[in-house]
């Protein structure tokens, strides 16, 4: 018998007549359970339910607007049939794979109501009924074994709070000994295939009386901590402030976290290199990352390429040929990457990076080589393809993903199937994390060039690491650094006062003949002013849609001028409620017809479409788009991302969010026509020059920043990088 604890009194019990659909990921099941002579149609992960069974489920009824009235199952308590008949019936619904009604009705007559236990325990039985080998038996003793093995795990796991989905995910992990690995060391939890909350292991641990200073718990304190540090973009941590967060995090004597630290670092659990002179700790993935990345581009120092004889002439015919003249620096970053490994360019915005990168694309492709494009996100990859003109792709698409069982990403192109191209050119290397970039690396064959553009000065990756600053300081790389600024872009007020702040000095504010523009406020009217701008008043005096062409943007997701706020005031001003304009309430949030929204998690399966019929997989986060269509019938969404359109069921809606406003940090990789910067009411945490930085050159045409000059010139003093701990540059240097 399989019970899940009982949450409600509503119950119905009845025998499973037949299963429409059983997600063998989810454990999610539509069936028809007869109740007293009633069909009831009952949903809900009820994983592994076969025709014949028994089943009482608690929940609730409700009604879908479809498929009419069912019965959600929030638990269930499921006993196999017991008598012949029920067994046969069990057996002839292909609950067991190769059992079909010939075979059920042979072996029950055979073993009447004994016929499972005879399965389950004495297999060999089963050769004596006709049509069945030793062979088969044993197999369909397997099966079964199998399917009540993955039974007891849910059953047994569901009474210490985890979902079927957790269950079943455990399960392919550890299999047959997934109860016994869980109980012996709750704490496997907080790590794959679950990555669960290191409280909520350590819940379970107590009632399973494992004392505080176990080794487990202590080693899993400790990897939870390095784990969550690199959401704030650390790939490692001094040991002793290591031991210090979780001495306190776990409450536990403080040089017992230290022995246990040092132990696992013996063991090869973690790894320790001693940088600045100190002990710095990194999970294992995270040290062969980065120690794998400064061997490549160590290596790429040392290999000889298909590069061209003469650069300066090639260069100089390539000028005579297109009347331009190109700058000393511009001509020095054309050489280097035609001629050396691994180059670096960077520069802010109206410097000529994209002149120079144009020139080198094309003279490299004159001289035979074969041109990869890439960027870290989709929006990044379309506008690279604009500027060039020629097809670039996320660096996720560049390698082709497949998604393997418990959605591990795995690359199609790595060390054992390298790309075949000459050059690869990256653009916005600053959003480019240390995981991402040793992936590509073991995607490209060692003898590829690589060209590396970005802005050191915006905002470092969202994932940990800090590739792009940790190549430059380290010296290994050739770095080209562009900051004069090109007379047409000199008249654009974006572009100069993008180079102001990032010099440390206050732009003019009460510029008002240009594309800059400051205006004062509160927090208590700020928000007012922002919807105003967004809605009306820009639209009005610039001809620009509301909702494709203006952007907000806002330091943080929190307070009266955070992205969450603004996204509801936004919406109610320039896509309200009203007839014909279909919405859905999808949990707890609302998504109507022409709302703006963005993808905030990268779907490596989700279909899209153009209008010219071409098809193809993935949608990435950061990438934003419109509703186009709310069906409700048959709970779809269709979104409209640039020129491609993507489906949603309901279930899947919550990988999106309102994008009318997002964060800074969210808006990375991205330009926009038109942007309105909101600078009141956010924390302190986050006023530092880079953020303002990269929030001002965001906007291609337009900026309108909206709040206080004293937030604004704060923030433009504050030079505080964000720091992160990393090993990178240490390794790129031979210092550690």
């Amino acid at each position: 018998m399989d019970i899940i604890e009982q949450p409600t009194d509503n119950k119905i019990t009845g025998t499973i007549e037949g299963v429409a659909y059983q997600n063998q990921d989810t454990g999610f099941t539509v069936l028809d359970l007869a109740v007293e002579g009633d069909m009831v149609t009952v949903v809900g992960e009820l994983y592994g339910a076969a025709e014949g069974e028994e089943l009482t489920v608690w929940g609730e009824y409700t009604t879908h607007p479809s498929f009419g009235l069912q019965f959600k199952a929030a638990a269930f308590e499921r006993v196999l049939p017991s008598s012949a008949t029920a067994i046969f019936k069990y057996l002839s619904g292909s609950a067991i794979h190769g059992v079909g009604p010939v075979t059920a009705r042979r072996l029950v007559d055979a073993f009447g109501d004994k016929t499972l236990e005879i399965i389950a325990k004495q297999p060999e039985k089963m050769a004596n009924i006709k049509g069945l080998s030793e062979k088969k038996a044993r197999e369909i003793a397997e099966q079964f074994r199998k399917i009540y093995g993955v039974r007891e795990v849910i059953a047994e796991l569901s009474s210490l709070g985890l979902d079927t989905s957790d269950a079943l995910m455990l399960y392919r992990a550890f299999s047959d000994v997934t109860i016994e690995i869980v109980k012996d060391n709750p704490f496997i939890m907080c790590g794959y295939p679950l990555y669960k909350e290191f409280e909520f292991a350590d819940a379970i641990s107590r009632d399973f009386g494992v004392e505080p200073e176990h080794i487990n718990r202590v080693r899993a304190g400790i990897v939870y901590i390095l784990r969550h540090n690199l959401q704030n973009g650390h790939t490692c941590l001094p040991a002793e402030k290591l031991i210090d967060t979780v001495y306190n995090f776990i409450d536990i004597a403080r040089d017992t976290v230290e022995i246990v630290l040092y132990d696992a670092v013996d063991d090869g659990l973690l790894k320790m290199a001693v940088i600045d002179g100190e002990d710095r700790i990194f999970l294992s993935n995270m040290f062969a990352a980065e120690r794998y990345i400064a061997e490549r581009l160590m290596l790429l120092k040392t290999l000889e390429y298909h590069s061209v004889d003469d650069a300066d002439k090639l260069i100089d015919e390539f000028e005579s040929f297109n009347s331009i003249e190109y700058e000393s620096l511009q001509r020095r970053a054309i050489k280097h990457s035609l001629t050396g490994g691994a180059v670096v360019v960077t520069g802010g915005p109206g410097t000529g990076k994209t002149t120079t990168l144009n020139a080198i694309i094309a003279l490299c492709e004159q001289n035979g080589d074969e041109v990869a494009l890439a960027a870290p996100t989709g929006r990044a990859a379309k506008r690279l393809s604009e500027l060039t003109g020629r097809e670039a792709k996320t660096i996720h698409r560049l390698l082709e993903v497949e998604v393997q069982k418990n959605d591990v990403i795995k690359f199609v192109h790595d060390e054992t199937n390298m790309l075949k191209f000459d050059v690869a050119v990256i653009d916005e290397m600053s959003m480019v994390d240390s995981a991402l970039f040793e992936s590509l690396l073991k995607g490209l064959k060692p003898q590829c060039r690589l060209i590396m553009v970005g802005d050191f000065n915006q905002l470092p990756s969202v994932g940990a690491g800090n590739v792009l600053r940790n190549i430059i300081d380290s010296g290994i790389c050739e770095t080209i650094e562009f900051q004069k600024i090109f007379r047409q872009a000199a008249k654009s007020l974006i572009v100069v006062n993008a180079h102001t702040i990032v010099a440390g000095d206050m732009p003019d504010l009460d510029a008002r003949d240009n594309d800059f523009f400051f205006l004062k406020t509160d927090k208590e009217n700020g928000a007012a002013l922002v919807c105003s701008l967004a809605a009306q008043r820009l639209p009005k005096a610039y001809g620009l849609d509301a909702i494709s062409d203006i952007q907000v943007l806002t330091p943080s997701r929190i307070g009266m001028l955070g992205s969450a706020t603004l996204n509801e005031q936004l919406r109610a001003t320039i896509n309200p409620a009203r007839e014909k304009v279909n919405e859905a309430r999808i949990m707890g949030q609302i998504f109507r017809e022409g709302d703006r929204v963005m993808q905030i998690k990268n779907n490596y399966d989700i279909q899209w479409q153009r209008d010219g019929g071409e098809q193809g997989v993935g949608a990435f986060n950061g990438d934003i788009g419109t509703i186009e269509l709310i069906d409700r019938k048959s709970q779809i969404i269709k979104v409209l991302f640039d020129d491609r359109t993507v489906s949603y069921t309901f279930e899947h809606a919550r990988q999106l969010e309102p994008a009318y406003a997002v964060t800074v940090h969210k808006s990375q990789g991205s330009e926009f026509p038109a942007v309105v910067l909101a600078l009141c009411d956010f924390s302190k945490k986050l006023c530092y020059r880079n953020l303002l930085y990269t929030a001002v050159t965001r906007a291609r045409k337009l900026l309108v920043v909206v709040g206080d000059e004293t937030v604004f010139e704060a923030m433009v003093r504050n030079d505080r990088k964000m720091l992160r701990y990393t090993g990178l540059e240490a390794f790129l240097t031979g210092e550690a």
